[in-house]
Parts: C-alpha cells; sequence; structure tokens
C-alpha cells in the first residue's frame, strides 16, 4: 500500500511588508487551492491514496473541499482522499510547525509545501527525516525551485511508492545552526543576516544599508534575496559541501559595490568589504555585536553586546524530493509510459 503524502499550505505567505515597497505577486486564496488540486491529480496518478492536510482558517481547505466535491458530482475520481489533521489553528508559524511534527509522528512518504522560504524552513525544523517537496508561493523563493505543482506532485508519488530509487529521489540540503550563549536557537535553510537594526519590527529585510554580514547555505546569482547577493559575488551550488559569508557596508567607500534584487522588482546597491568560503561544520563568530539577526530574509532574533553568537553550517541535515531526478528517471525508464524502456545495446 503506498504511504500516505503529508500537505502544509500556508494561506498568509507573501504577504509583509515587502508587497508595498516591491511588485512582487500575490497569489490569491482561490489560486492556493488550484495548485493543491494539481498536486492532488499527479499523486492520484501514481497511486498515493491518502492525503493529509495542515487545517488553516485561510480557505484554502474549502476550495479544495469544494473541488473535491465537484469531481466527485460528475463521477470523477482523479484526487486521493484527503484528511485534515486534528489539531488547533492558532494562525500562527506554530501551525506549520505543528503540522509537520504531527505528519512526521504519522510517517507519511513526503510533505509538499507551499510557501517563501519562512515556512520552508519552519517545515524543515519539525519534518525529521521525512522528504519535503517545495512549491513556491512566498514573497523570496530561494529555497524552493520555480517549477509547475503537477510536476512536483508526479515527482513526489513516484518517490513515495518507490517506482525512483531513493538514492535518485531524494537529496540531501544545508542549513545553518544559529547558537547564542552556547545554545542552539534556530536555524536557516538559505542565509543568516546581521543587521544593525535592533527592533525585529516588520521583519522582512528590505533596508540595505542596514546590512552588515551574511552567511548563505548557497549562493545563486538566479535568485531573489540575500542569497542573490553572495551568488552575485561567487556561485556556491546547493549541492556542495559549505556556504559562503559575506561582510557587507554602506555602498559610499566600499571595495565593491553590487546591485542585487533583494526582493521582486527591489534592486538595491549593496557595499561588499569581503568574502570567503564558509566550511560545513566550521562555526563563525559574526564581526556584528548587536542588532538584528534575520533568518531566510525576516528578522527572527535580537542580540545585544552580551550575547556570544556563533553560526555553523550543517551539510546533509535534512532531505528534499529531488524532483528533476525522479523526472529524468521516469522519461529514462518510460515509467509514465506503455511501452518499455529501450535495452541498452551491448557493447
Amino acid at each position: 500500500m503506498a504511504p500516505a503524502v503529508g500537505i502544509i499550505a500556508n494561506p498568509v505567505s507573501a504577504r509583509d511588508i515587502r508587497r508595498v515597497v516591491a511588485n512582487a505577486a500575490n497569489l490569491q486564496i482561490a489560486d492556493r487551492a488550484n495548485i493543491v488540486l494539481r498536486v492532488l491529480a499527479a499523486l492520484r496518478s501514481c497511486g498515493i491514496t491518502d492525503v493529509v492536510m495542515m487545517p488553516e482558517h485561510g480557505g484554502i481547505g474549502r476550495h479544495v473541499a469544494r473541488g473535491l466535491a465537484r469531481a466527485a458530482a460528475h463521477g470523477d475520481a482523479p484526487y486521493p482522499a484527503v484528511h485534515r489533521l486534528s489539531m488547533p489553528v492558532t494562525g500562527t508559524v506554530a501551525d506549520t510547525h505543528r503540522a509537520a511534527a504531527e505528519m512526521r509522528r504519522a510517517d507519511v512518504g513526503a510533505i509538499v509545501v507551499l510557501g517563501g522560504d519562512g515556512t520552508h524552513r519552519a517545515v524543515a525544523a519539525h519534518c525529521g527525516a521525512v522528504p519535503i517537496a517545495g512549491i513556491s508561493t512566498g514573497t523570496n523563493n530561494a529555497f524552493p525551485e520555480h517549477r509547475e505543482a503537477t510536476v512536483t506532485g508526479l515527482a513526489v508519488g513516484l518517490a513515495v511508492t518507490g517506482c525512483v530509487p531513493a538514492a535518485v529521489a531524494f537529496a540531501a540540503n544545508k542549513r545553518i545552526d544559529v547558537a547564542i550563549d552556547g545554545g542552539v536557537e534556530d536555524m536557516a535553510l538559505v542565509d543568516v543576516a546581521l543587521v544593525t537594526e535592533r527592533c525585529v519590527g516588520a521583519r522582512a529585510l528590505w533596508k540595505p544599508e542596514s546590512f552588515r554580514e551574511l552567511f548563505v547555505t548557497f549562493a545563486d546569482p538566479e535568485v531573489i534575496g540575500m542569497s542573490a547577493i553572495a551568488g552575485l559575488l561567487e556561485p556556491v551550488g546547493r549541492t556542495e559541501s559549505g556556504g559562503l559569508m559575506v561582510r557587507l557596508a554602506a555602498p559610499q567607500g566600499a571595495a565593491t559595490v553590487l546591485t542585487a534584487p533583494i526582493a521582486p522588482g527591489l534592486m538595491a546597491r549593496v557595499g561588499v568589504t569581503d568574502w570567503r568560503r564558509m566550511p560545513a561544520g566550521v562555526p563563525f563568530v559574526p564581526e556584528v555585536k548587536a542588532g538584528s539577526i534575520a533568518l531566510d530574509g525576516e528578522r527572527e532574533i535580537t542580540v545585544s553586546v552580551r550575547n556570544r553568537v556563533s553560526l555553523t553550517l550543517q551539510d546533509a541535515a535534512f532531505l528534499t524530493v529531488n524532483v528533476g531526478g525522479c523526472m529524468r528517471h521516469a522519461a529514462q525508464n518510460r515509467l509514465l509510459a506503455s511501452v518499455p524502456a529501450p535495452a541498452m545495446a551491448e557493447h
């Protein structure tokens, strides 16, 4: 019997202050529900019969339920059965934390996540060894790759049913652990930024004059956000060991000045004084002694000169579904075709 698949769809991702200062898109609830329905159809085509979904009060679940009811009324059965987790709904990130933990305990085969970098970080913090598959619906979507949801659903279905070998189906991912005064406080999937602003405030980063230090798990010049700054200096791949550390300053007088997309449609001039590789397992102590620590683009922690802060990048910290690898394996082996793959010619 195929394992169940979890779905965590954040109804409030992509609603931070960058909606105002940039020209980022904002998916409506109906659009998010339609993404879920496309994932469900793809999962069912791979033999997945049960899905566990995080409850929320934003309306995604209600729209999905109407889509399921319409299909049943027409005599169609293109979807798995959808079961809502029995848990209180607070409308905060605690819902995502609890849903991920409940799905881990339920031994789901994978968790499909709809959200931005912050939502994926919240799931990765509590999903344990359960692989996650990301779908971009946030503001800064550096971690979840941009791809049609139907294809992501197909890859998840092929992976969790064992049609694709685990060595191909799943990929290891990095994270940065943030320790304060000797204890691990939090972690980031993409970037940790040290800023001079002491107040967490609106949380989202969008004032480059306050940026001072940046630590990234990967540096990709094709993404939006803080990781783009590092990517425009020295690209580091998602599958490479280690990351990159960048020291920042005001553009006036800086040795290097970058123009980087720190949010959708928001280009910023950022001064750079130095950068170097960040090997895995080596603690880094930031030079900034007081201010805020932003995790994956959002200020989360305030620190003072009395705090001891260290950052350590961990390789192979959690798993994701390797969507590209799954679909290439499916094509090469004709997993979705009625004819077998051609036999390899003998030499």
